[in-house]
């Protein structure tokens, strides 16, 4: 991947061919518990993104990132998965400054424990610090308890 552009796309409708990606993405990146064993399934989650906005970033042709910012209830909230071959050189950064722009607040739920494990048996790392590092702020009485997931709900509030 040393040496190839990446580009951002930023798309309101994404093709078969996006949903496959993304949730090829999706399945690997994040905890095994939250994989979809059906596009159909993925593509349902998809459609319930009330007013999206999806940021696709693509070495070549192939995808290697997806963001996504969407209204649920009275507030906007965002989702972004970035494949592990490209973390850590700031593009998560980038993604969430993507994301921010024309936006008061944003809203996410974050794993915030490393128990889970990849499809691939590789542990998840909670990506916690990577968002109070980007500004967003931890809301502990806040939080999303599921069968197969436990996050806490991050915000970020742009304070101009």
């Amino acid at each position: 991947m040393e040496g190839n552009t990446l580009k951002f796309q930023l798309v309101t409708n994404l093709t078969e061919e996006e949903n496959i990606a993304i949730m090829d993405l999706w399945n690997q990146e994040y905890p095994a518990s939250l994989s979809y064993a059906s596009l159909t399934d993925f593509e349902s989650y998809i459609k319930g993104l009330l007013a999206p906005i999806h940021i696709l970033v693509r070495n070549d042709h192939h995808l290697v990132g997806w963001a996504a910012k969407f209204d649920r209830g009275d507030q906007r909230w965002f989702a972004i998965i970035l494949s592990s071959i490209i973390q850590g050189r700031g593009l998560g950064s980038n993604l969430i400054n993507r994301l921010k722009k024309n936006e008061q607040e944003l809203n996410g739920w974050v794993i915030d424990h490393d128990l889970g494990i990849k499809i691939n048996n590789d542990p998840y790392r909670s990506p916690l610090g990577f968002y109070t590092k980007n500004g967003f702020v931890l809301e502990p009485n806040q939080r999303l308890e599921l069968p197969n997931l436990s996050a806490v709900k991050v915000t970020w509030a742009n304070n101009i």
